[in-house]
């Protein structure tokens, strides 16, 4: 076996082992929070029955729908607390094969994209589902009786999770398509008016179909695109000498010593 062979498979086994202890840490968790699944769902169910008329409760069509909806509800809570430790799992598999710059940008990266997801779910849960219940319970008709099904509340729930989440990752979408070169500060600028539009047409698929709350959706998007330019524009880029492509203004090349140092790394880490 080649030692390019063997450093493959060292690698696999490691990736193995970093994805076994992010499942583990998934799995221990949810199994701490299991006694209490039908809390978490009451919990993640309460701004829809705030709206529901006096009396009136969420309805459970499926024989095992009782039983897995909590479950489910259960594992994405416990996702959400291990997250910080499975994202240090995968950081520290791709830490070792980065350079020193490369390590000072990815890890912010990594911490502002999962900070901002979870502050779009916060978002959403506190502010959008409040409203969006609320509308639609004021526009049904007053002959029929609001009884939602909670496994179809759970699927509405993640969609707008997922949107919501994906929408606040917008500054760190463009902070990241900048630093690599791929738009300039000018081309963002110039991209506004269409990500105005593409930010309403978004809303408007994802959301359901009331103004609220796709204003509640596209205005945050075009605002955090305005924090994104805002944040290249403070930053800023230069044009690299080589190739005209542009590259951070921290872009600082290593020096032989540095360089020789890298290599001799590489070296010995093959080798092992």
């Amino acid at each position: 076996m080649t030692t390019q062979e063997e450093t493959f498979l060292s690698h696999l086994v490691e990736l193995r082992d970093r994805l076994l202890r992010a499942a583990l840490s998934v799995i221990v968790t949810a199994a701490l929070l299991l006694p209490w699944a039908n809390t978490w769902y009451d919990l993640l169910a309460l701004p829809m029955i705030q709206t529901l008329p006096q009396g009136t409760t969420m309805i459970a069509t499926g024989v095992v729908t009782p039983f897995f909806v909590p479950v489910k509800v259960t594992l994405l809570l416990a996702f959400l607390i291990a997250l910080p430790y499975v994202l240090y799992q995968i950081w520290a598999f791709v830490a070792p094969g980065l350079y020193a710059h490369e390590k000072r940008l990815i890890l912010p990266l990594i911490i502002a994209s999962t900070l901002l997801f979870l502050l779009g779910m916060a978002f959403c849960y506190f502010f959008v589902f409040k409203t969006v219940f609320r509308f639609i319970a004021d526009f049904a008709p007053q002959s029929v009786q609001l009884a939602p099904d909670i496994e179809q509340y759970l699927s509405f729930v993640m969609t707008m999770f997922v949107a919501f989440g994906v929408t606040f990752e917008v500054p760190v979408a463009v902070a990241l398509l900048a630093r690599m070169g791929v738009v300039s500060l000018a081309q963002l600028i110039e991209a506004r008016p269409y990500v105005i539009v593409g930010a309403f047409i978004v809303a408007a698929v994802v959301t359901p179909p009331d103004v609220i709350s796709q204003f509640m959706l596209a205005v945050p998007m075009i605002l955090l695109y305005e924090l994104g330019i805002l944040y290249v524009r403070l930053t800023g880029t230069k044009p690299q000498e080589e190739g005209g492509l542009p590259v951070p203004s921290d872009y600082r090349p290593l020096s032989e010593a540095e360089l020789d140092r890298e290599l001799d790394r590489i070296e010995q880490k093959n080798q092992q």
